[in-house]
């Protein structure tokens, strides 16, 4: 089998898109850690809680939804124990499995939060692109997605 290299414009877009998905979580990280003392990754687990019903989910489906591995989310989550914004109890309907549910405080932090995050994200990404790119980009996004992620793990949560 011979190897179809990448052409000109190929190359171009290739390394364009890494060096977005290199550079643009370091920028969302530092505003989130300026402004509100949270990771990205921590906000993200807030905001998959803040969306679900009852803003609770189970710890597999957080997992899920956040692309993370059990260890790693049990870790972020108890962090956020620590600080009220995050509370775990036992499932009612499965007591083997653990729910995961934001707090009053939790609620009141991401809401704080959500204008400054959102803020970032048009500065970095939707402001600098046409309304036709933000639409092309999520053409685009959304492919790459069903390529990378087949069964829909991740594809899913934003299917509105």
């Amino acid at each position: 089998m011979s190897t179809r290299w990448l052409d000109d414009t190929e190359m171009t877009a290739w390394v364009r898109l890494a060096a977005v998905l290199e550079l643009l979580p370091g920028v969302l990280d530092s505003q989130l850690r300026r402004d509100a003392e949270l990771t990205h990754f921590e906000y993200y687990v807030m905001a998959m809680l803040s969306e679900a019903p009852k803003r609770t989910l189970r710890m597999t489906a957080l997992a899920q939804r956040t692309n993370a591995t059990l260890p790693r989310l049990s870790h972020v989550v108890k962090r956020l124990e620590d600080r009220g914004i995050v509370e775990r109890f036992p499932c009612p309907e499965d007591a083997r499995a653990t729910n995961a549910r934001l707090t009053a405080e939790g609620w009141k932090k991401i809401r704080a939060t959500a204008p400054g995050h959102v803020a970032t994200v048009r500065q970095h990404v939707i402001d600098v692109l046409t309304p036709e790119q933000v639409a092309q980009l999520a053409d685009i996004t959304g492919a790459i997605l069903e390529s990378v992620d087949p069964e829909g793990k991740l594809s899913d949560v934003y299917r509105r």
